[in-house]
């Protein structure tokens, strides 16, 4: 399978607002500036109802949106865009995503032919560096992240779900996310699920995207709650275990 951008659009972009058009547009401006050329749609979801900050816009590229009637979660609001896309690449943009050149084709450019998911590295407001590689979450790993000693692994065991770019067959050969968790977890158990059906995540080193943290779960209890139970999830599920025993024998 070729991994060289062609001349056709090759992506599909999925982003889904909870009341963040006025985050939206940038975004949609900085797609239609950089990456006109891969951008084939981009399915909007607007999961809560809000006022149309988009109306008469025109932009480079298809804009279908979807209205949910009720709130659907992160997992369940991608899957029902990627049965919109039909492009050999899938991506996961979230609202509050910033960049300032192409990153689509050069990730593209250099997706290796086991690449199932890619991303560049994230960059948060304030900060000279990049956000460390994600080790597997687990209660111990949680409680070390903050001790000088916590060696950051080389190579990330997972990456949040800001900006992922799947590879349609991949996306579509492990089901998609797991619709069980409404908010939190699932991406790391996409992650997983993608790495044991035999595909690589590979991170472009030499590209970033900006990402303006919210850091949701830090100062509301409901989004605490969410990120605890889906924490649970994760440490219940086969995939977490089976991946975990996969990724020990990587390092051996």
């Amino acid at each position: 399978m070729s991994t060289s951008p062609s001349s056709s659009p090759a992506v599909t972009v999925s982003i889904v607002s909870h009341g963040q058009l006025e985050l939206v547009r940038p975004l949609l401006e900085q797609l239609d500036r950089f990456s006109r050329a891969l951008t084939a749609k981009v399915v909007l979801t607007q999961n809560i109802a809000e006022p149309d900050l988009l109306a008469g816009t025109q932009w480079g590229f298809e804009i279908e949106r979807i209205e949910n009637a009720v709130p659907l979660g992160f997992g369940a609001n991608h899957n029902q865009a990627f049965d919109r896309c039909t492009t050999p690449w899938f991506l996961v943009l979230n609202p509050d995503i910033r960049f300032d050149r192409d990153v689509l084709a050069p990730l593209i450019a250099q997706a290796a032919p086991d690449s199932g998911l890619l991303t560049p590295r994230i960059l948060e407001p304030g900060k000279s560096a990049p956000e460390q590689h994600r080790a597997i979450i687990t209660p111990l790993e949680i409680l070390r992240r903050k001790r000088p000693d916590y060696e950051l692994p080389l190579v990330p065991d997972w990456i949040p779900g800001l900006f992922m770019l799947f590879r349609s067959e991949a996306y579509r050969q492990v089901g998609g996310f797991d619709e069980r968790f409404f908010m939190y977890g699932e991406d790391f158990d996409i992650c997983a699920r993608t790495r044991l059906a035999g595909w690589r995540l590979q991170v472009a080193e030499d590209l970033t995207a900006l990402h303006d943290a919210q850091r949701a779960s830090r100062t509301s209890l409901r989004h605490l709650y969410w990120h605890v139970t889906s924490l649970l999830k994760v440490w219940l599920s086969g995939a977490f275990w089976r991946y975990r025993k996969l990724a020990a024998r990587y390092r051996a």
